[in-house]
Parts: structure tokens; sequence; C-alpha cells
């Protein structure tokens, strides 16, 4: 009796030890199953973005820029774009001359009605440049023309990329080798003497040098589409032979709806990372452009039109840094911020990257 009781207690106290860790056990996965939060692949990607330090420093650069350039007219309206300051001032030439009776220096007084090459001053906070416009209110304008122009020719160019690249990924054979060797030709010529050829031609015929940039970036987008497209057509030679393509194959899909719905949106962060750097390229484009005095005219302004007079007069190269030095420091910053937050999209965007 005593050995059968010890029995029953052992088997009850091990029910009960069994009863409590599955207590536990329920108990631990209770909270854990309210605790425990699913990341979306969305805020992963802003969440390893806004980690780089680099990134933060690309958004504040170009977010100052932009403030700078389309709120700044806002909020500094003394001036115009092309507001030439009349105000005028005395210029003062001395002279030597020697004559009988020694030599003395002759001082001649003029007056120029056009305040030009002012340093800074509280009338004008850079000062003005050699044709008496205020330096900072064409920043801003400048700055506006430059990222716009800029911008223009980045979409135009990412979107026959990614055409041309889609076209050639999916079809292959024939198609893909006449694009590619399209490709292989636009990407052997000389873009900068090619641009210069047609400012060339665009002045013979007689179109308002005003036009010219755009022109000008227009075609350097025709022409630069070729690394996109290699970029696109790489991604979808590897995508088309995925299972859910073989299933678009099977639904009767049309090819444009798979190409454009089911494999570009897979690249598009490859995508938004080589558009994103090629912007910080397109505005050197654009300034080089503008300092060969292709560049949209006096008294419009771009960043590289308020460069383009250091190639023409060395005094002011030397003598007025006011003049060219600010729109430099502006090409600088706006290139380091997109380029700042290319390089973190592109690590953001890594699907190697485990946090």
């Amino acid at each position: 009796m005593e050995e059968n009781r010890e029995t029953d207690e052992m088997i009850e106290s091990s029910e009960n030890v069994n009863e409590e860790v599955s207590g536990i056990a329920v108990a631990e996965d209770k909270p854990l199953d309210k605790n425990v939060k699913l990341m979306s692949p969305t805020r992963m990607v802003l969440r390893r973005f806004f980690r780089s330090k680099l990134s933060i420093v690309g958004l504040v650069m170009l977010a100052a820029l932009l403030l700078f350039c389309w709120i700044g007219p806002f909020v500094y309206p003394v001036y115009k774009e092309d507001t030439v300051d009349r105000s005028g001032r005395y210029e003062y030439t001395a002279y030597d001359v020697s004559s009988d009776n020694g030599e003395y220096v002759q001082l001649f007084v003029t007056f120029n009605n056009v305040n030009d090459l002012a340093g800074p001053s509280a009338e004008h906070i850079l000062g003005t440049d050699e044709q008496g416009m205020d330096i900072f209110t064409r920043l801003m304008y400048g700055g506006r023309r430059s990222m716009i122009v800029s911008f223009l020719a980045v979409f135009l160019t990412s979107a026959l990329g990614i055409i041309m690249g889609g076209i050639s990924g999916y079809y292959g054979g024939i198609v893909d080798n006449i694009i590619m060797r399209i490709c292989d030709v636009l990407m052997c010529l000389p873009m900068l003497p090619l641009m210069l050829i047609i400012g060339t031609v665009l002045d013979a015929n007689g179109v308002p040098q005003r036009y010219y940039i755009y022109l000008l970036m227009g075609l350097l987008s025709v022409f630069s589409w070729p690394g996109m497209a290699r970029l696109v057509r790489g991604q979808i030679l590897f995508l088309r032979e995925q299972e859910y393509m073989v299933a678009a194959e099977a639904m009767g899909y049309s090819t444009a709806r798979k190409i454009f719905k089911h494999l570009i949106p897979n690249i598009l962060p490859q995508i938004l990372v080589s558009m994103t750097l090629s912007l910080g390229s397109m505005i050197l484009y654009e300034s080089t452009l503008s300092y060969l005095n292709l560049g949209v005219p006096v008294p419009y302004a771009s960043w590289g039109t308020m460069i383009e007079i250091i190639s023409k007069r060395s005094d002011i190269l030397q003598n007025n840094f006011n003049v060219w030095v600010p729109s430099g420091i502006c090409i600088i910053i706006a290139v380091l911020g997109f380029n700042f937050i290319g390089d973190g999209l592109r690590d953001a965007l890594d699907p190697k990257q485990r946090r």
C-alpha cells in the first residue's frame, strides 16, 4: 500500500511539473506573439539609409540648396535676376606724369553709373558682378535653372535607358545585339567635343543662345542612355527566368505588362541609385557647357554662367573672389549631396545587408 501511495504521489508531482512547464511555455509564447513586430522592407531600407551619417549630410546639403534656390527669392526679394544696380560710384585713376618741373601724380575722377564689381556690403550681401547685378540673387535663380535642367536631363536619360534596356533584355537575340551595338557606338563618342560642334551648328543656324543649354542637355541625354540600358538589361536577363515570370507567361499577359509591371519594378532600387548618382554628373556637365559659353546668356543666370566670366577676365579671377567662388561652392555642395545620397541608397537597398 505504501509503495502504491508513493507511486501515485510521484505521478501526481510529475504531472504538476509538466503542467507548470507547459504553462510557462504558453505564458512565454503569448507575450512573444504580442510584442514581436515584423519590419516592412520599406522601413528596413529607411532605417539603413538614415543610419548612414553621409546620407544625412547629403540630405541636409540638398535641402539647404533647395530652400535657398526656391524659397530664397521670396525671403530676399530686394533684387531680381536681371536687376542692374545703377546707383553709380566714383572711380579714381592715378597716372604718373613727368615734366620739366619734375614728376607728379595726376588724378582723374570719373563717375560710373553702374555699380559693378562691388564688394560684399549691406546692400549686396555677396557684392555685384561685372554687369552690376546682385550675385546673391543670381545664385538663387541660377541654382533653379541648373538643377531643373539637370533633373530633366537625368529623367530623359533614365526613361530612354529603361525602355531600350527592357526591350533588349526581354527579347534577346537579334534585338539585343542591335541595341547593344548602338550602345557601343554611343559610348565611344566624345561628349564634350560633340557638344561644342553642336553648339557651333546651333549658332550658325541662328538659334537663340537662350535655348542652347536646353537643346544641348537634351541631346546629351539622347547620347547618354547606354549606361542605364546596360544596367536594366543585365537585371532583366536574370529576372526573366524567375518563377513569377513563367506564371505571367502562362496567364497570357502582354509583353509591355510583363516588362513594365513585373520586371522594371523589381529593378527600381538599382535605377534610383543610378539616377541619383547621375544627377551630380549632369550638374557638372551643365556647368562645363555654361563655362564654355554654351549656356544661358546674360542677364539669365546659371551657376556655370556665373563662373564663365573668369575665362575672359583674369583680373576678376585674381581680385574678385566674390564673383565666382560662391557659384563654385554651390556646385560642389550639389554634386557632393547627390553622391552622398546615392551611396546611402546603394547601401540601404543592398539585399545582402542583414541590419
